[in-house]
């Protein structure tokens, strides 16, 4: 069972929102997945928040083995940057 931290696409054709799962690598970009550990909006403008992540939950399954996509790796470091601030 290998698993992936990945984006989820959710919103509409002009508007997406994505959500940050753990899902095992054979799923559907959509489909099953094994825990909800974020969010992201691309196109966040004034109070709204561009990305949301549960890193200590990251960090755990990161430790089991779960590899992020690459886009989940660069939305991991900004909040971690943002963290260490």
């Amino acid at each position: 069972m290998a698993l992936k931290i990945r984006l989820q696409k959710k919103g509409a054709r002009n508007a997406p929102l994505y959500t940050v799962v753990v899902a095992e690598s054979a799923s559907r970009r959509d489909g099953r997945f094994v825990e909800i550990v974020g969010n992201y909006n691309p196109r966040a403008r004034g109070k709204d928040v561009e990305y949301k992540l549960n890193l200590e939950r990251i960090d755990y399954w990161r430790s089991v083995g779960a590899k992020p996509s690459e886009t989940v790796n660069t939305l991991i470091k900004k909040a971690q940057k943002t963290v260490a601030k």
